[in-house]
């Protein structure tokens, strides 16, 4: 704990895993608010998108990396390389476990590189409600043997349970410095990003195995008016005149009702009623364009 009347704390705190493991939605219950996509698919998180908790007289900041995986397209890369450049970059890094899935292929190809990053490193076991307590105590002592953690947390971030404890180890143990960003601040993604990431969220969770990856939202036009209310104009770009048509749905079912979920979500974070406007449009081969790699806070891959 910092003594009252001692200095402040502020550090970067990066989560890694292999997709699905919770990192979302542990980021969402370390910060109280909702600030990054989360969703059952895989590789929803594409760029580094920081959640901001201050706890006590400390400040952290989350850096949701995109989830582990073998990286197959051009976009894999990029994210793969986002992830492990934000365990490098951080001041410590926290290697979250599916109680479920233990030390699978995955998680071993996790902590054959997580052995090369320097940083004190916390090993935090998600989903702690769904295996025995004789699972978690040997897949705790298998972790352990494998890399030098500081400390083991387990956590179901879900329900809440041992964030606290968890939130309170972090703020003792980023370093002593000034914060970083206006307390009052939780993230520093830009609502006109937040924006795109809930309708991207919403297009997940309305087509399911439907529509590939292979599809991005991006926000034109932000405008707060005069009487309170904000005008949001996006467009989710998809690969091909087919997938338009998925995301459109008979007479424009689908995308009216993506919009209704979008615009709900977003009113509630804003606190203003929200002018939601959406636009279906075909890219051919966005997946090989710098400039969308930009916009979405990845490096591009040369090959």
């Amino acid at each position: 704990m910092v003594e009252a009347g001692g200095g402040t704390r502020c550090g970067f705190v990066a989560l890694i895993g292999a997709p699905n493991v919770g990192k979302s939605t542990l980021v969402n219950a370390l910060v109280g608010s909702k600030v990054t996509i989360v969703s059952k698919k895989v590789q929803t998180t594409r760029a580094l998108i920081r959640g901001i908790v201050i706890e006590d007289r400390s400040q952290l900041i989350l850096v949701d990396t995109p989830g582990i995986f073998a990286p197959k397209r051009r976009l894999d890369r990029a994210m793969v390389t986002t992830a492990w450049s934000g365990a490098h970059d951080a001041d410590l890094v926290c290697l979250l476990l599916d109680a479920r899935k233990g030390i699978d292929e995955e998680a071993e190809a996790v902590f054959d590189r997580l052995a090369q990053v320097k940083q004190p490193k916390f090993l935090v076991i998600n989903k702690i409600d769904t295996v025995a307590r004789d699972t978690l105590l040997a897949l705790a002592q298998r972790a352990n043997e494998r890399l030098a953690f500081q400390a083991t947390f387990m956590i179901a971030a879900i329900s809440g349970d041992g964030v606290a404890d968890l939130r309170s180890a972090l703020a003792q143990a980023v370093p002593e410095g000034p914060f970083l960003y206006p307390e009052d601040q939780m993230s520093d993604a830009p609502m006109r990003h937040l924006a795109a990431e809930i309708t991207r969220e919403k297009i997940y969770r309305k087509l399911h195995q439907e529509l590939p990856y292979q599809s991005t939202v991006e926000t034109e036009a932000y405008t707060e008016r005069k009487d309170g209310s904000v005008r949001i104009e996006q467009t989710i770009y998809v690969e091909r005149e087919s997938q338009r048509k998925i995301v459109l749905g008979k007479a424009g079912a689908t995308i009216k009702a993506i919009g209704a979920d979008a615009r709900a979500e977003l009113a509630e974070i804003v606190g203003h009623p929200v002018h939601l406007f959406l636009f279906v449009k075909v890219r051919e081969n966005w997946g090989d364009d710098p400039d969308r790699y930009r916009e979405m806070g990845l490096e591009f891959p040369k090959e």
